[in-house]
Formats: C-alpha cells, structure tokens, sequence
C-alpha cells in the first residue's frame, strides 16, 4: 500500500493507517521520495511528527528538494544514520518527479556541503548524529551559517530528547566513510588519488518513542546483527520498523524478512532503501525485492 503520508497510532499494540483527519493521539509519518504515490529506487527520506507537533527530518538524501522543498515545513530535528551521499546528499533534485523512478533526475549539486546540512541550517533544528560525526559537523554548520550547538552527540546506547520524542541512538553494521567529494583542500586530493574515504565513527540507527508511546526502529543501512533482537525486539519492543532492504550494502529481502520475522517481530514495517524501482502508479511492481520482501514477512508492510 502507497500513500503520501501514514498516521500511526500506538493502540493496543496496533499500527493503523487512518483515512480520515488525525487524532490527536496519531503519529505523522510522510515519506519524501523522488516521484509522488511512488517507491523510488533513492528514496530514504522521511517526517515522523509527534502529536505535540515535534518535526523531525531522517535521512534527507538526495530527494529531499533541497532546503526550500515546501514539503518540510517546519523542521525541529535532523536524525542522519551515516555519511553516505545517498543518505547526507552530494546532489539533490529541483522538482517533483525528474527522471525516472528507477533512474531519478538530481539535477542540484551540494558538495563539499551537503543537503542535509543546508536544512539543517535553514531550519534552525537540532543535528542528531553518532560516531565521530559530531566534531565534524560540529565545525561545518557554524562555517555554513549555523550553530555549533546545533549539533548533538548521540552515541549508542545514550538517548536524548526533542518535544515529547525521546531518541536512542543503536547499532548498525555498515561504513561511514565520508566521499572526498565532501572535503577540500590536499586531505580531499590525497583520499581522492588514493581512493579512499575519510572514516567518522560508526554507522548507526534509531529507536524513536512518541508522547504517544508509539516506539520505532530506524534501521539505517544494516545488515543482520543480535542487537535487532537483544536491543531493539526485547529492550525497546519497537512496534514499527522502518528497515533498509536494498541487498550488497544492507540486508537483502531474504534476510530483511528474517529480521522482521524473527529479530525484531514489530506489528508492521515499512521497507527503505530498495534501490529499485519497487511500484508503478503506486501499485507494488512483481519480481522486484520489494515483493519478495512483502510475501516473506508476516506482518503488514506499508510502502512509501
């Protein structure tokens, strides 16, 4: 199922998708993806709203159109899982729907910044990040025109707050290497001619929990690890998950459905990072990932 926006209420342990006006006791969750009523091959970005009205950007990439895209509105925090262009944004694109779903058009360049970066500017909003990535951003939103104090450290295991949304940052197994793209000066030439990349920490993802109550796992770019067990199923009992499924830099369907099915066991789950064309006039395309995905698991999917 494809919509533009998914309201989510924690009742009862249950993950409904309301068709009419939120209640005030709903959760907001809009997808920002390349082309409307769609799941794109590049999408990751997302809004989950809390009912206190608390905004909080995951994953801007490269379809979030840039610092102006008039689907953020406002924006009080910024969750970014690592430092890859697709997930901080290198390029972003200008306008709804360019190119193509499995091939889009990002026709803004953002490096050496980036596109997160530039939202998180413009929007005045808390910077959550982990690893090593605080003492580098903590120097390049005040040299784009922000705060320092914009940014906050959140390592795994610790947990802060925005509103009434508290944010646990936990583990993940991938990369976080930042692209010479992003840096200047003889350190970008020497990892460019040596094809290398500049290492800020470890990737992670999140554990969001709403005012609410509704908790849900952000997965970032993982692939199978005993904290989706340990940690996210039996300490948090994340009732929704957002997980990447694109397979060679995170789990594949097969092992993504496992992860659902075994580790985590939310009510429901929506699919990221498919890198795929995955529907068409927002009907689930057959013998994509996404579709082996969504017969493998045993509980609702709902796609982007």
């Amino acid at each position: 199922m494809t919509r533009a926006s998914l309201l989510l209420a924690a009742l009862g342990g249950l993950l409904t998708v309301a068709v009419q006006p939120a209640l005030a006791a709903d959760v907001k969750i809009t997808p920002l993806g390349s082309h409307d009523g769609e799941f794109c091959a590049l999408d990751r970005a997302m809004i989950f709203e809390d009912p206190d009205g608390t905004r909080i950007l995951y994953d801007a990439g490269r379809t979030v159109r840039g610092a102006d895209d008039p689907r953020l509105g406002k924006i009080d925090g910024v969750l970014l899982s690592h430092a890859h262009g697709d997930h901080l944004g290198d390029i972003h694109s200008t306008a709804a729907n360019a190119g193509e779903c499995g091939k889009p058009d990002f026709a803004a360049k953002d490096v050496p910044s980036s596109n997160t970066e530039k939202i998180v500017v413009a929007k005045k909003a808390k910077f959550f990040v982990g690893g090593e990535m605080n003492l580098w951003f903590g120097a390049r939103i005040p040299a784009a025109g922000g705060d320092a104090a914009q940014v906050v450290t959140l390592r795994t295991g610790a947990m802060n707050k925005l509103g009434g949304v508290s944010i646990w940052s936990v583990p993940a197994a991938h990369s976080n290497g930042v692209s010479p793209a992003f840096l200047s000066g003889d350190l970008a030439k020497e990892l460019q001619s040596n094809g290398l990349t500049a290492y800020v920490g470890p990737a992670g993802g999140y554990v969001l929990r709403f005012s609410n109550g509704l908790t849900v796992y952000l997965s970032g770019d993982t692939g199978m690890i005993a904290d989706q067990e340990a940690v996210i199923q039996r300490q948090f009992h994340a009732k929704l998950a957002v997980l990447n499924i694109g397979d060679v830099f995170t789990t594949g369907p097969a092992e993504a459905a496992y992860v659902i099915n075994d580790l985590v066991k939310p009510a429901a789950v929506i699919p990221s990072h498919a890198n795929e064309a995955a529907t068409k006039d927002g009907k689930l395309l057959p013998n994509t990932r996404t579709a082996t995905f969504k017969a493998a698991v045993h509980v609702p999917v709902y796609l982007r």
